[in-house]
């Protein structure tokens, strides 16, 4: 039990490190909206900051500052809770969940420090571009990613367990 709790900490506290550090990085070496093409029409770092959420979502709200920070803060300790919930032999699930933690936690500190949160991966096909995120944006899909799939072969597990059950 000790082992899951350990694994959660250090997956999560790794995620904020690197996705603070990458974040301090662009901060200090580019200037606001420079660019710089890593794949030529495809992937370029691209310092930009989003005061909202995903595409930019209630970027200009009096009130999104305090509301981002409480969903974020809320976010958290529900992941947690859940964590606390899962089987020891949920292994992937314990993964997903810390992930998840690592990438809300990396970007409520930038809005508790910045009041917006700094985007700098910039994914686009010539001028078609995806919105840019950072590296706890990729945390929490990776870890949304894994935890569905997780979820599938949980299902599957106890249909299994089910079937094999004597009635």
């Amino acid at each position: 039990m000790k082992s899951r709790y350990t694994l959660f900490a250090v997956i999560a506290i790794l995620g904020i490190i690197v996705d603070q550090i990458t974040k301090v990085a662009i901060d200090s070496s580019m200037q606001l909206f420079d660019s710089i093409p890593v794949i030529e029409n495809f992937f370029h770092i691209t310092y930009v900051r989003n005061r909202g959420a995903a595409f930019s979502f209630l970027s200009n709200a009096s009130w999104r500052l305090p509301f981002f920070i409480t969903v974020s803060l809320v976010a958290s300790l529900v992941i947690l809770i859940a964590f606390r919930k899962l089987r020891d032999d949920q292994k992937l699930a314990h993964i997903s969940l810390a992930l998840i933690f690592s990438g809300a936690v990396g970007n409520l500190i930038d809005r508790v420090r910045l009041g917006e949160v700094i985007d700098f991966l910039d994914a686009h096909w010539y001028r078609h571009h995806w919105p840019a995120f950072n590296i706890a944006d990729s945390l929490i899909c990776v870890g949304v990613f894994l935890l569905a799939v997780d979820m599938l072969l949980e299902e599957k597990r106890l249909k299994q367990k089910s079937q094999s059950v004597p009635q």
